[in-house]
């Protein structure tokens, strides 16, 4: 069985298999990502660029900014959650720390 993604309300919903399930706004604690110099960058999502489903794992192309020091981007993949095997999706803490997959593009689903 295949997972539905998309970005919905101009980039602000991830919906999941016909569901909205992620929504933009919140802070996501990010290691390593490209959008600014900060050892740990406290982004504040602003919008889905791009989204995709890659096996159980639901990643996203984020928009936003680091509230730290300023800049501005869309961050590397990052997974948003996962779907079980009885379809339920499951989303990630946004609060942990996230390390986004540089250069990786999920294929289509």
């Amino acid at each position: 069985m295949g997972t539905a993604v998309h970005q919905l309300d101009d980039g602000a919903w991830l919906s999941v298999n016909d569901q909205r399930r992620v929504n933009v706004g919140d802070l996501w604690l990010l290691a390593g990502d490209s959008v600014c110099d900060c050892p740990l960058t406290d982004f504040l999502a602003e919008g889905f660029v791009a989204v995709a489903a890659d096996g159980a794992a639901v990643e996203a192309r984020v928009a936003g900014q680091c509230i730290a020091c300023g800049a501005s981007g869309v961050t590397d993949w990052l997974e948003m959650g996962r779907v079980d095997p009885e379809g339920r999706f499951r989303p990630v803490e946004s609060t942990s720390v996230h390390r986004p997959r540089r250069g990786r593009r999920p294929s289509p689903k």
